[in-house]
């Protein structure tokens, strides 16, 4: 039975029931995110008491998985700590507690912890008689390197300072395909003027457009020599952190040595090191001064160093730059990588970095049997980074009449379909990284290819657990979104012609919309200011919208993105190649007059109805006067009129004022109590059905072309059916007997029906005017 240390048992106990509490909270997270910030949550004062150590960790869980944060994002972007990891998080436990330690136990066991470690990494990445530095930033590194290497060309440096580098002047070259910002970062560290840094462009015309140009930068040497100035450093790539592409590294180690300039590289490539195959591109990297490795993201390994393996000869130099220190407090930023790397081990180590370069090769392979999918590899049979993207050809595209146009025209068209490209290929990743989080890909920019999808399982698969189904499952949604993606772009055009076409709408011209287009509907009212007009068109196309909406299609319909994009207007989203482009324009212009129809019969209606209650009023009150003069003036007072209108009744007909909406007329209500039929008014007309609804199949939805490639129907049969159609439509109508009449005997019975009502009429209002005695007497007559 080993002896364990207590404090160390201890402190691996406490490290495993802090993970497991954190761990179980985090299933918990959904849940809680439900709820408000809770009174504890607010910052306040420090408590006098203390706090045990669950109340602790729960606060740091609750900070962790703070409200704001979305929960897709959560479920991807968060790293699966595993046994690895917590050796790695142990070692920064241990360097606490190791670092109170007496001075010589300390200094020997810091000396152990540094020597494995280097030997291990100086073995694994095959860079012999190496040292190293560890950093927490990445940058870190190559800054301490820039300042042994100004150490080393400047004797008095230690002395003079900025005099000697005054009198002639350091250059340190970069590509620039670097890293953005690097060459700016190590001049403000270095406090040198940004006249010192050098960026050295790529290759135009042979070999990688993301390698750095050999020739030029030879030339670019020698000018500056010339000049007096004095060639310092060099930064290389293997894997450009866009494309990951390596430089030609054993050409410019050649370069350096002839400038007695300091070689530095850099990049993911320089993870295959560790394989049994390394292509001869990377493995001339371990013939460099100095290299930087980033193990954490290449392993899994969270809060890890990163380490810069370098060869120099003088300590005091290397002491002087800051790469080594005298403290050995220092020297435990080693000891999680020291920890982490025991525990994987050296075929643990492989394996991952394996695992990761077959599965870029296996989505590699499958890229290449998709059409419309263009692929910047470095190296088809080893290449850690996949970067792709969509592109089509545009075969039907006339050649010859552009090649009368004039560069001028020529050259908006070229950037306009790029523009294109790119949103297609921005809205292609932020798909495929949606549906298959555990992928890891992301979109990049660069320069030549504009947006492309890249794959780096070297940066994302350890940390997310990429398997082989997600990259299978990465390539069938691939599948799903390419045709989308062509039928959207040659529907694209088509569109915009039918658009401009068609009156009331206008077609906008947004080259970072990914859909089919953006149209408005034009409101044009030369009665308003522009401010009410502005309000019209807003309400009209928000109307538009939700009518749109409504319909039962695959379309998505949008106010657009958040930021940046038009105002008033429809966006319409990806499509697909059955998509009937007429009928869904002449919807949309359609919907657009019918509620501005509305909106303009529903303002035109309220001004007939106001002007009309005025008049009635006018007319109501004239009536009261020409009452008043008929009653005379007796019948006003209380008493005397009461007594008056009991001897001698006044009858009055009741008059009222009715508003024909129809008409937008006011009429008299007199002829509603002397006739006796009050519903003879007219009929209004019955709501017309859109003409745009044409004839679905059964389950069909909108905007669906019904026939297009569909070998049940050819054009003869189409034809033939609508024929049967026609001919159907000029078929004499059936009479049922005793259902429907001819129209002479239909007119007659017309007649015969008008005559009745209208002798009807005549006999109600001849009796209503005889006198009482004549009805008695008919009344009589009646009965005998």
């Amino acid at each position: 039975k080993k002896m364990v240390d207590p404090t160390l048992a201890e402190m691996g106990k406490n490290l495993n029931e802090a993970m497991k509490m954190l761990e179980d909270n985090q299933r918990k997270v959904e849940e809680e995110n439900e709820k408000k910030y809770a009174r504890k949550d607010i910052p306040g004062p420090l408590q006098g008491s203390g706090q045990d150590m669950v109340s602790i960790l729960q606060l740091v869980q609750n900070l962790m998985h703070g409200e704001e944060e979305e929960e897709t994002s959560q479920s991807y972007r968060l790293q699966n700590v595993g046994e690895q990891g917590h050796m790695a998080l142990l070692g920064h436990s241990l360097a606490a507690y190791i670092s109170v330690l007496d001075r010589e136990r300390l200094r020997k066991l810091t000396t152990r912890i540094l020597s494995d470690t280097t030997l291990w990494l100086c073995r694994l990445f095959r860079y012999e008689n190496g040292s190293a530095y560890y950093h927490e930033d990445d940058r870190e590194g190559l800054l301490k390197i820039c300042r042994l290497v100004i150490h080393t060309r400047y004797e008095d440096y230690t002395l003079e300072g900025f005099n000697v580098l005054y009198a002639k002047q350091p250059v340190i070259y970069i590509s620039s395909a670097a890293r953005t910002g690097l060459g700016q970062a190590l001049c403000n560290q270095l406090g040198l003027p940004l006249s010192c840094m050098c960026r050295v462009p790529c290759n135009t015309m042979f070999g990688s457009q993301h390698q750095m140009d050999v020739a030029l930068l030879d030339r670019v040497i020698k000018d500056d020599v010339e000049s007096g100035k004095l060639p310092l450093l060099l930064v290389a790539n293997a894997g450009t952190p866009g494309a990951g592409h390596t430089d030609k590294l054993g050409r410019l180690k050649e370069l350096c040595e002839q400038y007695n300039m300091w070689l530095h590289v850099e990049g993911v490539n320089l993870a295959t090191l560790a394989l049994g195959y390394v292509s001869s591109s990377v493995l001339a990297a371990t013939k460099c001064d100095s290299m930087t490795l980033t193990l954490g993201s290449w392993l899994g390994l969270p809060a890890v160093p990163a380490v810069t393996l370098y060869r120099h000869e003088d300590p005091s130099l290397s002491l002087a730059a800051g790469l080594t220190s005298s403290q050995p407090v220092e020297k435990l930023r080693a000891l999680p990588l020291w920890l982490s790397l025991q525990y994987l081990g050296h075929d643990g180590i492989v394996e991952r970095i394996k695992h990761a370069s077959q599965l870029s090769q296996r989505l590699l392979e499958n890229l290449k049997n998709l059409d419309f999918i263009k692929t910047s590899v470095e190296d088809e049979l080893s290449s850690p980074v996949v970067v792709f993207k969509f592109f089509q050809e545009y075969s039907n595209r006339d050649q010859t009449s552009h090649a009368v146009q004039t560069s001028t025209i020529q050259h908006p068209m070229i950037n306009n379909e790029r523009h294109i490209y790119d949103t297609f290929n921005q809205w292609l990743g932020e798909q495929l990284a949606q549906l298959v989080p555990a992928s890891g890909v992301d979109v990049v920019e660069l320069e030549d290819e504009g947006t492309c999808v890249r794959f780096s399982p070297l940066m994302t698969s350890a940390v997310l657990g990429t398997e082989i189904q997600d990259i299978d499952q990465l390539v069938d949604c691939l599948k799903m979104k390419i045709p989308v993606l062509t039928s959207t772009l040659q529907l694209r055009e088509e569109f915009e012609q039918e658009v401009r076409r068609t009156v009331g709408l206008l077609y906008i011209e947004d080259l970072g919309w990914p859909g089919l287009g953006v149209v408005r509907y034009n409101y044009h009212c030369d009665g308003k200011n522009d401010g009410n007009q502005e309000k019209e068109l807003e309400k009209i196309n928000t109307e538009l919208l939700k009518k749109l909406n409504e319909l039962e299609s695959d379309l998505t319909f949008s106010l657009g993105p958040e930021f940046g994009g038009q105002k008033n207007c429809v966006y319409i989203g990806m499509v697909t190649e059955d998509l009937d482009v007429a009928e869904l324009v002449e919807t949309i212009a359609a919907t657009g007059r019918e509620i501005e129809e509305n909106s303009r019969l529903l303002e035109n209606m309220t001004e007939v109805v106001r002007k009309g209650i005025q008049e009635a009023q006018l007319q109501l009150q004239k009536a009261n006067e020409e009452r008043l003069l008929e009653e005379g003036l007796l019948r006003q007072i209380p008493v005397v009129g009461s007594v008056l209108n009991w001897f001698s009744p006044f009858q009055a007909s009741p008059k009222g004022r009715t508003f024909n909406l129809t008409a937008g007329s006011l009429e008299s209500t007199e002829s509603m109590y002397v006739s006796k039929a009050q519903g003879t008014g007219t009929t209004p007309p019955p709501t017309p059905t859109s003409s745009l609804a044409k004839q679905r199949l059964p389950g069909q939805k909108a905007f669906k072309r019904s026939f297009r490639s569909s070998d049940g129907f050819s054009e003869t049969s189409s034809i033939s059916h609508c024929d049967d159609l026609d001919k159907m439509d000029q078929r004499p109508p059936t009479i049922s007997l005793g259902q429907e009449q001819g129209p002479l005997e239909m007119e007659k019975a017309e007649e015969q029906e008008e005559a009745a009502q209208a002798k009807t009429d005549t006999e109600d209002i001849h009796s209503d005017k005889l006198p009482p005695a004549c009805t008695k007497v008919e009344d009589q007559a009646s009965q005998r």
